[in-house]
């Protein structure tokens, strides 16, 4: 009888593991974030203080924080803390993507005065949570048919330009909320806002979420900022400086003292609300007389340094005159000041 030999297989589960990102090695300037777009967090068991962000404003000033910013923006503002942005004309996912691993707090999707629509603001949006970084869409009017669109693309805030009353104010913020406390559309089912109703929490959290932010860019709406400002639901007034000029006839010189007076005015209107009822807070975009550095020191909560087509824009005209300086051989005064004429600082208009 031949020999035989009998070999036994034992199947096993492979054992899972888990891999906290306090176990990860880290350097100083990671800044670690989660996605911003979910409810809930898979990262429950890591302590906020394990992680440490680093934040930085444009001058020469860091500050260090250990506060997580996968939170939303209001939580955020809410905390203290004082964010910093920029505005996307381009429509660009690439750059929107750049935005964000740049450490960018938040972009606005600037559906105003970029070129783009609704179809084309989602591949930012995608950009945006690939880099996890918090997209604010600004509508090109305040109407309920656009807010209805820009909110179920689920950006963490959205701009509605030229508020000049609380009524108007008060309409923004109907737009944003389902009735019977507003009049925003409902398709939460099925749209990106829900994570196409994978997010069953998101009826129940979705105004804790949202940030609403109200433009005050004319003279009127400076005469009505306090009562903008304290119309429920409005979490952010941002100040329009190039549109206020031109309402007060001044479009062609947005630095005049009268403008600037009558800004400082709404600034200080808001953040005496701000102090009161801590129900609000102050943003705005900064200006080559008005720097980031500037609006933060006067109290301001966000501020946008830039856009995306005035940084491009700033950066080849450095470039070209760059190269064309060193073809100048003789280095006289009037061929340099030729040269420089493109390069001089222009207004990024609201």
């Amino acid at each position: 009888m031949a020999n035989t030999t009998t070999i036994s297989f034992t199947l096993t589960t492979p054992k899972s593991t888990t891999t906290f990102l306090s176990s990860l090695p880290t350097k100083s300037n990671l800044n670690f974030k989660l996605n911003p777009f979910t409810s809930s967090t898979h990262f429950k068991s890591i302590p906020n203080s394990s992680i440490p962000i680093l934040k930085s404003f444009p001058d020469d000033t860091v500050i260090t924080t250990t506060t997580p910013s996968y939170r939303n923006l209001k939580s955020r503002l809410r905390s203290g803390e004082t964010l910093y942005g920029i505005f996307l004309l381009t429509f660009s996912p690439t750059l929107s993507e750049i935005a964000g691993l740049a450490g960018y707090d938040f972009v606005v999707v600037d559906m105003e005065h970029g070129h783009g629509s609704i179809s084309d603001a989602l591949p930012c949006l995608h950009a945006l949570a690939a880099s996890q970084t918090a997209a604010i869409v600004r509508v090109p009017e305040t109407t309920a048919a656009w807010a209805k669109k820009a909110l179920d693309l689920g950006p963490q805030g959205i701009m509605f330009p030229m508020i000049e009353s609380g009524k108007s104010a008060a309409k923004a913020v109907s737009y944003c909320r389902f009735p019977p406390a507003g009049l925003r559309g409902s398709a939460h089912p099925i749209v990106r806002a829900s994570s196409y109703g994978i997010d069953e929490g998101y009826l129940n959290n979705y105004l804790d979420e949202l940030l609403v932010m109200v433009q005050v860019e004319s003279e009127e709406g400076v005469k009505n900022v306090e009562k903008i400002a304290a119309v429920d639901g409005v979490d952010c007034v941002q100040m329009g400086p190039l549109d206020l000029s031109a309402s007060m006839g001044y479009l062609w010189d947005p630095g005049n003292k009268k403008v600037k007076e009558t800004l400082r005015e709404a600034e200080r209107k808001v953040l005496k609300r701000k102090s009161e009822k801590d129900d609000v807070f102050l943003s705005g975009f900064a200006l080559p007389f008005d720097g980031p550095k500037d609006l933060r020191s006067r109290g301001y909560h966000m501020v946008s340094g830039a856009s995306d087509v005035g940084l491009f824009r700033n950066s080849v005209v450095e470039d070209v005159l760059r190269f064309k300086e060193s073809l100048v051989e003789d280095g006289s005064d009037s061929d340099r000041e030729e040269l420089g004429k493109d390069a001089d600082e222009k207004y990024w208009s609201e």
